[in-house]
């Protein structure tokens, strides 16, 4: 039976009244020690008739802090912050986790004040946002090998927080050149220990801090999203293929909630993969870095390939009624690019809804 964007969809404890996801986006619209905001509420709660949301990226520790702006989930403040927002999601009957990103080589001391870390001395390529601009990546400090739980469990941690503040769930961030990526990566991470050189040994650290979050708040709760060969701040990827159907199969014995797969690798790659994971798969149909925005012709293809569930990050910025528009092939209202980080409620919560347009 042919699949449809708008059938529901029972995912660990939720049942989705949709298949359409929210996908994370950094919108750096946080307070001061990384605290979620009313504005904060109002975005997520206007979004929320999408099946589910996923946060924007949230750190697991001030160490995992990538760019200023960005919220929180390690001290008692931010959880207390975050309760309103999930409880405006609950209240608009939606449903919202939390993705956890930890920045690892991705940072810079003038955000943090903390030397970034990663597998190993290896810079990114590019400028990170530091609170006075753009300023060139610096080489982190390798981790030891004694090291490497405390962050793999940083995520778990972090989970733990998340569903005290009132999250359905968590989605790891394994993708876009963030700390997990960058042990998966052959280029940014060179160890000779258990976590490098081979390809079990790179997987290591995102199966870890999957068993560790799953142990934490159970596999129904758990997520986590991948970029296969993805080229993102300078990470390189060999054995794509091999990599990630070993990756997906250490995860698929912890019966995690979802994988969420970037269409960074060429469809084949990714139809594999499917093919390959036997639990619910979101797919994000277009490169993240194109000039292309997913719509509705790219969810029904993919959910003819195979998917479970279809996330559209830029498409919701502008449309807070997305799923109504796709349902009732409404105009799909463009976005300014110049609000997507600027800060303030322009452009951030200041989009109508089709009714009200106009």
């Amino acid at each position: 039976m042919e699949q449809s964007l708008f059938d529901s969809y029972r995912l660990g404890d939720l049942r989705l009244p949709n298949r359409v996801v929210m996908a994370p986006m950094s919108r750096v619209r946080a307070a001061a020690g990384g605290l979620a905001t009313p504005s904060m509420a109002t975005y997520y709660a206007q979004r929320a008739t999408a099946g589910l949301i996923v946060s924007e990226g949230v750190q697991p520790s001030l160490v995992g802090q990538s760019n200023p702006g960005t919220p929180g989930l390690h001290t008692d403040e931010q959880v207390a912050s975050w309760r309103p927002v999930t409880a405006a999601v609950h209240a608009n009957g939606g449903r919202i986790f939390a993705q956890i990103m930890h920045g690892g080589r991705v940072s810079h001391p003038d955000t943090n004040g903390l030397r970034p870390v990663g597998p190993s001395a290896v810079a990114a390529t590019g400028e990170v946002f530091t609170p006075t601009g753009p300023q060139p990546v610096p080489v982190p400090r390798a981790l030891e090998t004694a090291e490497v739980p405390e962050h793999a469990e940083s995520y778990a941690s972090a989970a733990r927080r998340a569903v005290d503040a009132g999250f359905d769930g968590v989605e790891l961030h394994g993708a876009n050149g963030y700390l997990i990526s960058q042990f998966l990566s052959s280029n940014a991470n060179l160890r000779t220990d258990r976590y490098g050189g081979s390809l079990a040994n790179r997987v290591r650290f995102a199966v870890d801090a999957m068993a560790a979050t799953v142990d934490a708040v159970g596999a129904a709760r758990t997520g986590i999203r991948l970029s296969p060969g993805g080229a993102f701040w300078g990470v390189e990827e060999r054995d794509v293929p091999e990599l990630y159907a070993l990756l997906l199969r250490e995860l698929a014995r912890l019966e995690p909630a979802y994988v969420h797969l970037e269409a960074t690798a060429d469809e084949e790659v990714l139809v594999a993969l499917r093919r390959a994971w036997p639990g619910t798969l979101i797919m994000n149909p277009v490169h993240p870095m194109g000039a292309k925005r997913a719509g509705r012709s790219d969810a029904d293809r993919w959910l003819g390939l195979g998917a479970d569930l279809i996330s559209f990050g830029r498409a919701f910025i502008a449309n807070p009624d997305l799923v109504e528009r796709m349902r009732a092939r409404l105009p799909i209202a463009p976005e300014d690019e110049a609000t997507y980080f600027q800060g303030g409620d322009t452009g951030y919560v200041t989009y109508p809804s089709y009714q009200h347009a106009g």
